[in-house]
């Protein structure tokens, strides 16, 4: 019994025993897991993968002693507010913006966004109820932590909700009636907006991102599933990053394509943005369900920026921005070619690189010089990075290991480095001595296996022994909440929707809530005059 209890506890995670095989490793491990890239000589660092891995390996190390979390995320609410700054300039800009300005060579700005605008409207479709049919994330939410924001537990209890999300919540009712019926998303509590917190990002920096109210997420995550189920009919899998990495890989070897990344994108997708290039009823449906306000260290600030991390549909929608703004620039500078977009990651034909940079910056974006590439044998998307064809993707300590873990971890992930390129693994023999440095700190019988993702085996030569297993903490979830949440994963699961016909009256809620919008119903040449009330006709 004794023997049993000692086997079934040796996990990487449980408290509730005064055995954990993730023992505890010195400061001699921790100090050869910090101190790993100083094994190459300068020799090898002449090779480029060596020495990209030596730049990268701790750019993202936190560490308290050489910046404090507080200082951290006080630059990144100090940089939030100036990307504000920024995005108020946008907005008056855009707004004010002559439509007989040429954007590019004999291209006005009244051309572009009509050609942009079309194509937007054609990659969204139809605006109907089954749109708001979203979804619950495991994130936090204003009204709940992260250890209370399990899907099935947002089902139940009281939700919170901005005043401007609360019309669709007969959208809501009418195309799922169960939730209703267990008055789930019933007992509500109205509040400003999203909410601001930050996570590590980098060394010196951290990231902000938002938590929304429940509702306003659950029907933000049913406008993200339907633009990602629209673009992938246009080619664009938000599933799949290795698109993106191939592209780039290939990119690396022809110089054909470039690959761009943008600084904090989703924080400078803008009000004016949105609203000039989705449809008007799209416009008014996404900004009635998105968070006009954040607070910031209890401070409630109205924001210029349409969306942030955090929103449900931000991820997609961005997506969907850049993409109709690449494929609207290679259109009027007639550049063949293929157009790749994961989020703020773009794939574009280096022969519209500086248009497209000219576009997105005209649109409120900036364009991040030390990960864009155009020309020269280096290209970075979606987490691989590739140099003349071989791929130099580094790995990231983030910081302090602490358990045997952290060890297994680094051992993986520098065999999995070394061996991205044949030649590598070989022409170095400091690879191996430091790798067999760190695997002498993993106890034999976790030696073996093959998969190098994990940290809970160090892979080795020789069959697999034995492996750590994290004891996962049981969950009191409510059996309503659980109920609701498997009908939501299984909305129609059985078809499309974009490939069904829909009841006649499954887009009359919608109609009817427009109609008691004040200014719903224009048109586009409408919609324009308000928009650019300064623009010139032509």
């Amino acid at each position: 019994m004794q023997k049993h209890a000692r086997k079934r506890n040796a996990s990487t995670n449980d408290n509730r025993s005064s055995f954990n095989a993730n023992r505890v490793i010195g400061a001699d491990c921790q100090k050869v897991i910090v101190s790993l890239t100083d094994c190459f000589t300068l020799d090898d660092a002449e090779d480029f993968a060596v020495s990209y891995l030596q730049s990268e390996y701790l750019s993202k190390y936190h560490d308290e002693k050489v910046t404090p979390a507080s200082e951290r995320r006080s630059r990144a609410i100090t940089k939030w507010f100036s990307t504000e700054a920024k995005n108020v300039i946008t907005n008056r800009r855009l707004r004010g913006m002559d439509r007989g300005y040429n954007v590019l060579p004999r291209v006005t700005f009244y051309s572009f966004l009509s050609f942009a605008q079309g194509l937007t409207s054609r990659i969204l479709g139809t605006l109907d109820d089954y749109v708001a049919l979203g979804s619950f994330s495991g994130g936090a939410s204003t009204s709940r932590g992260r250890t209370q924001s399990q899907p099935a537990q947002k089902f139940v209890g009281k939700a919170d909700i901005t005043e401007e999300a609360m019309r669709y919540l007969g959208v809501i009712h009418h195309v799922a009636p169960l939730l209703r019926e267990y008055e789930s998303l019933c007992t509500l509590n109205v509040v400003p907006g999203a909410k601001l917190f930050t996570v590590p990002k980098k060394s010196d920096i951290d990231r902000c991102a938002c938590k929304e109210p429940d509702v306003n997420m659950f029907l933000q995550k049913g406008v993200g599933n339907h633009i990602r189920r629209r673009l992938k009919k246009q080619g664009i899998n938000l599933n799949d990053q290795s698109i993106n990495r191939k592209l780039a890989h290939q990119g690396s070897i022809s110089n054909a394509v470039a690959t761009l990344d943008l600084s904090s994108a989703s924080d400078t997708i803008t009000v004016s943005v949105v609203q000039a290039l989705l449809p008007t009823d799209w416009f008014e449906y996404l900004n009635g369900i998105r968070s006009h306000t954040v607070e910031v260290d209890g401070e409630i600030v109205r924001t210029e920026m349409f969306s942030s991390m955090g929103n449900g549909f931000t991820f997609e929608l961005e997506s969907l921005l850049f993409y109709v703004l690449m494929r609207t620039v290679a259109y009027f500078e007639g550049v063949p070619g293929v157009i790749s977009v994961y989020g703020d990651d773009l794939i574009i034909p280096s022969g519209m690189y500086d248009s497209a940079v000219w576009i997105l910056e005209l649109f409120g974006f900036s364009i991040n010089p030390d990960k864009s590439f155009h020309d020269g044998p280096f290209r970075e998307s979606c987490g691989g990075h590739y140099y003349n064809g071989v791929d130099v993707t580094p790995f990231y300590l983030k910081r302090l290991p602490t358990r045997l873990t952290d060890v297994i971890r680094v051992c993986n992930q520098f065999r999995l480095w070394a061996m991205a390129d044949p030649v590598r693994r070989y022409a170095y023999p400091a690879i191996f001595h430091r790798w067999r440095e760190l695997l002498m700190h993993v106890p034999q019988n976790l030696w073996g296996g093959t998969d190098l993702r994990v940290d809970t085996q160090a892979v080795t030569v020789g069959s697999s022994h034995s492996k750590l297993v994290r004891v996962k903490r049981k969950l009191n979830l409510p059996e309503t909440g659980m109920y609701l949440a498997w009908h939501c994963t299984n909305w129609n699961r059985s078809s499309d929707p974009d490939e069904v016909g829909h009841e006649p009256e499954a887009t009359e809620t919608f109609c009817r809530l427009r109609k008691a919008i004040p200014g719903a119903s224009v048109d586009r040449e409408e919609f324009y005059e308000e928009l650019f009330p300064n623009a010139d006709s032509g």
